[in-house]
């Protein structure tokens, strides 16, 4: 089983928009979550995101954010970041998980020098751009999960 976990900012945009849209391909053998290294726990997806996401056909109302913690950290084979600075933070907090942790451009083209930029608080148009590329970016890693898998 691999297990991937999203990280962002505050677990209400990107990280939670990258987990609906795994989910929705139903992929056997992957589990996924999301967390934030700044979430107020129980939070929902910010609108825009669960806006977006419905226009794309993917339901995602029940999500709640997570901060991230030992047992998420522990749980997952890979801890995938929006950004280098989400990534230095999960470094910093668990650096026992360096190995096993990406931005998500790095996992997925092997380009660790972009961020996927936040669109909290912006307009719809943001977050539709932001799935785009996260939709575009998480085809790519598939892709490198169903080689290493081989």
């Amino acid at each position: 089983m691999t297990r991937i976990l999203f990280v962002c900012t505050g677990n209400t945009c990107r990280s939670p928009m990258a987990e609906a849209i795994l989910k929705s391909r139903n992929l056997p053998g992957i589990e996924v979550k999301s967390a934030g290294v700044y979430a107020m726990d129980g939070s929902p997806a910010s609108e825009n995101t669960r806006k977006v996401l419905a226009e794309n056909g993917i339901v995602f109302d029940s999500h709640q954010a997570s901060i991230l913690n030992d047992a998420l950290v522990n749980w997952t084979s890979y801890i995938i970041t929006m950004t280098a600075s989400h990534k230095a933070s999960v470094i910093s907090m668990f650096p026992d998980a360096a190995g096993k942790t990406f931005t998500l451009k790095e996992f997925a083209t092997g380009n660790s020098n972009s961020d996927i930029v936040d669109p909290f608080g912006g307009p719809i148009e943001q977050y539709r751009q932001t799935y785009n590329e996260l939709n575009d970016m998480l085809i790519k890693m598939i892709h490198r999960l169903q080689n290493e898998n081989r």
